[in-house]
């Protein structure tokens, strides 16, 4: 679908926004404000790598070792008859606790914490918080998930902002799938460490990905479906070269008093963008009797349709199961009833299903450039650029007048001279984009297609001005708007304007999930959390697949923790990112 191809895009790019604006960076489908990191160079030696592991092993696992050489003057003393103050003699036991640890002895290592703990006068709350981590960091090599959320809870009452004690926490709520729990913990961390620790992140990424997952399985059972927007709808009918919905000429009732039943009510529902007759409309004519219904199969491939496009997917497999189940019905329409049936499975993220759908759409009728068409626009989500070249090419060859199709052909050939690094073939990409915005001036796609490409290049000024004669053929066209809006951030970082630009978009078509989600991550970025989470709440209104779920949920999550963390702790979430930025700590965070 067009639609998918063209949100597929902008995500492409929308990833990367946080970096776009600047020292905030969007970590996979979790957006914190952080600092950009670079990696270390890889160890070459296996040797090397071992042992720089063991050592960051034991780094993150315990705290306040002291040097040999101070435990022996310890001991020395000790032996010399030198009574030790309760603090010394307590940090003695966190060593001996320290080096049964190093050497697996968890449950030794235990029993001198233990006596640590018991010796350390409460009021040296920095060392009470080290002890308590560092028994916590036994019980977890032994598993003991209760046992250490109890001594990091511990370990936190005495120093409130100590990272580490969060991150064992988390891990150990992750052990038992405690994961909001685990979220808020990896979160403080992050926020702790001021998102310089890779480890950190990547482990909140891989927590938000699976509270989304989760969150948006239960968003799909209990979404209630929303008929789309007329530019949503436009745009998806668009991507069809040949779809016998649009292409049909269905009669004029005989009686010109009467309103027209059934399909023929639908189908001019559907001229007139009056969408939300569309599905009773068909079920009238899909309900009545075979003696006074002319169109049932066409009406199940509409109500299918909209289904499709309303996100009841269940309700649309339906219908297009239906078709495909009468052996008796027009092979062209079968053939659309697996197209689009294909479409509903990527959307559940049934990819198999999806591409033997199309097999069996190809095999009705291997001259219909709608199989290539929107098979191609689905590899080239999938990433799969070079099968979707072949496929746009299959297409154009069949349908040589259709402008989205070549021009997607074109942008296509633009990704996988990207990939190639052929300067040669760039050059000639470019050319062929011109010569199908002169023989198409009159489409949208190709002069947005054009922007995009150019934005890609850095080459802004240029490309506003082809987001600019878009914006002309279609001005109320809100992924138009929103594409602008992250090339502002790109080339000027000017948040303000991106954010003019997004609330228009939501101004023209306020239905467009992928505003509202992209304004949320400004918002993030902008620390202003809690408009952040009403924005994606928003967008989980319009959210159509399980995939957009996931992502907006995650979106979502990663602010939410944010805010329950950053009010536990005191801080502001201003002022961590301006520190982050000048790389200063604020004060108290340690």
């Amino acid at each position: 679908m067009a639609m998918t191809l063209n949100i597929g895009s902008v995500k492409l790019t929308k990833w990367q926004l946080a970096l776009i604006i600047g020292t905030p960076l969007a970590i996979g489908l979790g957006t914190y404000a952080v600092q950009r990191w670079t990696a270390g160079p890889k160890e070459v030696d296996g040797e090397n790598k071992r042992r720089k592991a063991k050592i960051e092993k034991q780094a993150i696992s315990l705290d306040g070792t002291a040097p040999d050489k101070e435990l022996e003057r310890n001991q020395k003393s000790a032996e010399l008859g030198e009574k030790l103050s309760p603090l010394k003699e307590a940090n003695n036991y966190k060593t001996e606790g320290n080096n049964c640890y190093r050497n697996g002895k968890y449950d030794e290592a235990i029993i001198f914490y233990d006596k640590a703990i018991d010796k350390c006068p409460k009021e040296h709350r920095t060392d009470m918080a080290i002890f308590y981590q560092n028994r916590a960091a036994s019980y977890e090599m032994l598993k003991k998930w209760s046992k250490v959320k109890e001594d990091c809870t511990a370990s936190l009452e005495f120093n409130p902002r100590y990272a580490k004690a969060y991150y064992r926490r988390a891990r150990a709520h992750e052990a038992t799938k405690d994961m909001n729990d685990c979220l808020d913990d990896v979160t403080a961390t992050c926020i702790l460490e001021m998102f310089q620790n890779n480890q950190t992140i990547m482990f909140a990424d891989r927590v938000l990905k699976e509270t989304g997952r989760v969150d948006a399985e239960k968003g799909m059972r209990d979404r209630v479906p929303v008929v789309p927007s007329a530019c949503f709808v436009n745009t998806y009918t668009r991507s069809f070269i040949a779809d016998p919905l649009q292409t049909m000429e269905v009669p004029v009732s005989s009686k010109s008093d009467a309103p027209p039943k059934g399909f023929l009510r639908a189908h001019r529902a559907f001229l007139e963008e009056k969408y939300e007759e569309i599905i009773p409309a068909c079920t009238e004519e899909i309900e009545s009797s075979e003696a006074e219904a002319q169109y049932k199969v066409e009406a199940l491939l509409l109500r299918g349709t909209f289904h499709l496009l309303c996100g009841s997917y269940t309700e649309s497999q339906q219908d297009f199961d239906a078709i495909l189940a009468n052996a008796d019905a027009d092979p062209n329409l079968r053939a659309y009833a697996y197209i689009k049936r294909a479409a509903l499975f990527i959307q559940l993220d049934q990819r198999d299903k999806c591409l033997a759908d199309f097999d069996e759409a190809e095999r009705l009728n291997p001259e219909n450039p709608d199989v290539y068409h929107q098979r191609a626009q689905i590899l080239l989500l999938l990433e799969q650029i070079g099968p979707a070249l072949a496929e746009f090419e299959k297409a154009v060859r069949i349908a040589p007048n259709h402008a989205i199709a070549l021009v997607q052909k074109c942008y296509a050939e633009y990704r996988l001279s990207l990939l190639a690094g052929d300067e040669r073939r760039l050059e000639s990409v470019m050319h062929n984009f011109q010569n199908a915005i002169e023989r198409f001036p009159s489409c949208v796609e190709c002069y947005s297609l054009m922007a995009q490409m150019l934005a890609d290049q850095q080459q802004f000024s240029q490309a506003q001005e082809y987001y600019t004669k878009a914006m002309k053929l279609a001005p109320t066209n809100p992924a138009l708007i929103v594409h602008q809006a992250i090339m502002v951030l790109q080339w000027r970082g000017d948040i303000e304007v991106a954010v003019q630009l997004l609330n228009k978009a939501i101004e023209v078509d306020p239905k467009c999930e992928l505003a509202y989600e992209t304004l949320g991550t400004v918002e993030v970025q902008r620390a202003q959390l809690q408009r952040a989470v009403e924005l994606f709440e928003k967008a989980l209104l319009y959210a159509k697949s399980q995939a957009e779920l996931v992502h907006v949920y995650s979106l979502r999550n990663a602010a939410v923790a944010q805010i329950n963390v950053t009010k536990k702790l005191g801080i502001d979430m201003n002022s961590v990112s301006a520190m982050a930025q000048s790389g200063l700590m604020p004060q108290g965070v340690a």
